[in-house]
């Protein structure tokens, strides 16, 4: 079960790595554009915004990859980092759109059940 956990986990950081990746390099491209249903003035005016946000997903995804690297001993790691990845996936499904629960909140919601089954 804890190779699955571990497993799990690391997938949820490779998720934010993607988000940073999108946020940081990616925002004012087509692709960019058509993953945010941004316009690109939208765009261009928050790109600055957009920026931070990406760099808080990689501070995440590099949390979930420490506990991940810790094995047994990063369970509080990884504990606390799906729990920051949870809590901002629900509160961007409330305040942003629905569509954040089922792409952020679940995957980590099922990465902390295996990490606490484990």
């Amino acid at each position: 079960m804890s190779v699955l956990a571990n497993v799990v986990v690391a997938l949820v950081g490779l998720l934010h790595l993607y988000f940073l990746v999108l946020e940081m390099f990616l925002w004012e491209t087509p692709f960019g554009l058509r993953t945010f249903g941004n316009s690109p003035e939208k765009a261009h005016h928050t790109k600055v915004l957009a920026a931070n946000q990406g760099l808080y997903n990689g501070f995440l995804a590099a949390g979930l990859f420490w506990g991940v690297w810790q094995g047994a001993e990063g369970t509080s790691v990884k504990v606390f980092f799906l729990l920051c990845v949870l809590v901002a996936g629900v509160y961007g499904a409330v305040t942003v759109g629905r569509k954040i629960l089922f792409v952020q909140a679940l995957p980590a919601a099922l990465g902390l059940a295996l990490v606490l089954l484990s």
